[in-house]
């Protein structure tokens, strides 16, 4: 790959290749990323030559750890254009790979993180190996599981996506079957013949990682949907604190510690961002609304303390504001989730 170009985008055969090409930044996403694969997935939409769209990594590393997020707090910390300009490309791309009519394939080899999610989710077939890591950790920066997240994760079986949210919790590549994160599972020594079989034949797609797959193993989280189904049941996250404090199980305790080291903040409008999206019935919905949000707590205290606290000073001991979850008043989370401005809103490409 070139030691330059972020994204490197060809035709190979009848596939469309995508190749993330920032190894040194966990292919943290940029703006210019997102609108290289926007560019490439309008040119190919409607382009005979091209069967199916094939998205990847460059390196061993990871398939995509997130966004740029010092971009981001840097933004933020100023007029916040940067960030609203980031966050308006890619959920343009996000949505574009959302309706795109031709088969996607995603292969999350290694880490799989928040912007990584809102590539890979999308796709038809999404293939994860024993390298997988993934997760939506924003609530620990004071950010939201946004790309799609509020569509994605509320549509998950026994409050698992909510728990995803709220926790942050890292899943290996059982847990993505179990959840429907991903489609297949493939060892990562089998993805390049994976990958260049797709190329010789994508129609036969299907097959091929039929042929490849592999066994994942059992998944951990099996052992915890109930609970998740029941103590994440709550209306509200002081409700399932409640629960979690009541059950008073071993796991229920951790789950409490690392509820307790989130933004009350964001845990909140990721509540609510959730039961939204969930009863949307489009996903440019949930991105508009999504975008709402970002465009506002970008700038709020939370993010850029918590960035401050995990990414820069590393001292993993964030102050929140408010510091509690019964001091986020139902005002300011109205406020975050409100319209924009007419001329500021979101809108999907045309």
């Amino acid at each position: 790959m070139s030691d330059t170009a972020e994204v490197v985008t060809r035709i190979e055969g009848a596939v469309g290749r995508i190749t993330l090409n920032r190894p040194h930044a966990l292919h943290a996403l940029t703006t210019n990323m997102c609108r290289l694969m926007t560019e490439a997935l309008l040119a190919w939409r409607d382009d005979p030559a091209v069967a199916l769209v094939l998205i990847d990594h460059a390196g061993e590393r990871g398939f995509c750890a997130g966004g740029d997020i010092r971009m981001l707090a840097e933004s933020g910390a100023g007029d916040g254009a940067q960030a609203r300009e980031f966050f308006f490309t890619e959920y343009r791309l996000n949505t574009l790979l959302h309706d795109y009519a031709k088969p996607l394939v995603a292969i999350m080899d290694g880490i799989t993180m928040g912007g990584g999610v809102g590539l890979s989710r999308p796709c038809r077939f999404r293939v994860a190996t024993e390298r997988t890591t993934f997760a939506m950790p924003e609530t620990g920066i004071g950010l939201f599981p946004d790309v799609g997240g509020g569509w994605y994760l509320s549509r998950m079986s026994d409050h698992i996506g909510l728990w995803l949210a709220l926790t942050g919790a890292r899943i290996k590549a059982a847990d993505c079957e179990l959840t429907c994160i991903a489609t297949d599972y493939v060892e990562s020594a089998r993805i390049p013949d994976l990958k260049a079989a797709i190329v010789a034949d994508p129609g036969a797609v299907e097959t091929l990682l039929t042929e490849f797959g592999g066994d994942a193993g059992r998944p951990s989280l099996a052992a915890h949907q109930d609970e998740i189904a029941k103590l994440f049941a709550g209306d509200s996250v002081e409700a399932i604190v409640a629960n979690l404090k009541a059950a008073d199980t071993a796991w229920a305790r951790d789950q409490l510690a690392i509820l307790a080291t989130k933004s009350p903040q964001t845990l909140k409008v990721a509540f609510r961002q959730l039961r939204l999206g969930g009863a949307m019935t489009r996903f440019s919905d949930n991105m508009a609304m999504e975008y709402r949000i970002g465009a506002r707590v970008v700038q709020r205290h939370d993010f850029l303390e918590g960035v401050r606290a995990v990414i820069v000073d590393k001292d993993n001991a964030p102050r929140w504001d408010p510091a509690t979850l019964e001091a986020v008043s139902e005002t300011l989370i109205e406020g975050i989730f409100a319209p924009l401005a007419s001329t500021e809103e979101w809108t999907p490409l045309r």
